[in-house]
């Protein structure tokens, strides 16, 4: 069996059926009492943030859409074929997680060639691209923020707790757990929480290279099993561009007897997602809910033939086309 085929055969088998609709292969999803269709793609299922915006959604959504949810384990041309397989069925919108944020021109293309709505979420796609669409939008956060908040959190941590500076150097030793190295989220929280640290007065020095690990807890966790041998001695705080990667750095500080209780042998951890703290010094929130009830009611918006933020809350950025959840600190 080729590539192609075998892409195809995961989009088949991946479909799952949720709320009032479902996904039905080979077939138009039914209509249910005259309910628009809302296709839904998610990028992974293993993304714990994304599937909290995802829940978020759909809840949104019961009984007001029939929805049909896809997961494309990460692999673009798996979510493309899952978005032409669901056009072809006589979707009424999309909402889309990409996989890659900069081919948002396919399905894009497709939902102007069938005059629908289209939202993208989470993953910032080129708003320029967004743009050529008038029935176009995204969804998602100002990428900047979450890391001037990491920053912030960093100078009251070291202000607050001088013994965190365990060589007594003045400068904070820290490694750095990246999500990706394409992603506008990732790159923003990387180079702001440094330079808001740095803004506020704190001398930051970085130990190795920067790890990227995709935003996944077990990349995260080996990257620091690499980590550790080489500076795990000199390390002062961990700097993580989520949650899932910073539990995975946690998992291995444990290991090496750390943070499991005793004052003496604790290294701050710094997350973004506030999924679950646990150990951690602190995190940033990113408002899942929020973000999965604004994409909701959107499209409930756009395919009833009203404008996108009719009776919302929320406002366009600078754009015209992009509506951004705010962030929270959350400390311990």
């Amino acid at each position: 069996m080729n590539a192609r085929k075998n892409h195809i055969l995961w989009a088949l088998l991946l479909c799952v059926s949720v709320l009032a609709g479902g996904c039905e292969t080979g077939r138009a999803p039914e209509k249910k009492a005259g309910l628009p269709v809302i296709g839904v793609f998610l990028y992974s299922e293993d993304d714990v943030y994304v599937s909290l915006v995802s829940q978020a959604l759909r809840t949104a959504l019961e009984g007001r859409a029939v929805v049909v949810l896809h997961h494309a384990r990460a692999d673009q041309i798996v979510q493309n074929d899952q978005i032409s397989e669901v056009l072809k069925q006589g979707a009424d919108a999309l909402a889309v997680n990409l996989v890659e944020p900069y081919t948002a021109s396919m399905p894009l293309k497709e939902a102007q060639t069938r005059k629908i709505p289209v939202v993208f979420f989470n993953r910032e796609p080129d708003l320029s691209t967004i743009k050529t669409y008038d029935k176009a939008a995204f969804v998602g956060t100002e990428a900047r923020e979450a890391g001037e908040i990491q920053g912030r959190i960093i100078q009251e941590l070291w202000r607050a707790h001088p013994r965190y500076d365990r060589n007594g150097d003045g400068i904070v030793q820290y490694v750095l757990l990246q999500g990706n190295s394409e992603s506008p989220e990732a790159l923003a929280r990387t180079e702001f929480s440094v330079k808001e640290a740095r803004r506020l007065g704190v001398a930051m020095q970085q130990l190795g290279e920067t790890f990227i690990c995709d935003w996944d807890r077990e990349q995260a966790r080996q990257a620091m099993r690499v980590f550790w041998p080489v500076h795990g001695k000199s390390v002062e705080l961990v700097l993580s561009n989520n949650d899932s990667m910073a539990l995975g750095a946690l998992d291995v500080l444990k290991e090496q007897g750390y943070n499991t209780g005793n004052p003496e042998k604790f290294l701050p951890v710094i997350g973004v997602d506030a999924i679950r703290k646990g150990d951690m010094s602190a995190t940033v929130r990113q408002d899942g809910e929020g973000m999965g009830r604004a994409v909701a009611e959107m499209l409930l918006n756009a395919v009833a033939h009203k404008d996108f933020l009719d009776g919302l809350p929320h406002t366009w950025d600078a754009s015209g086309v992009a509506v951004r959840i705010p962030y929270a600190p959350i400390r311990p």
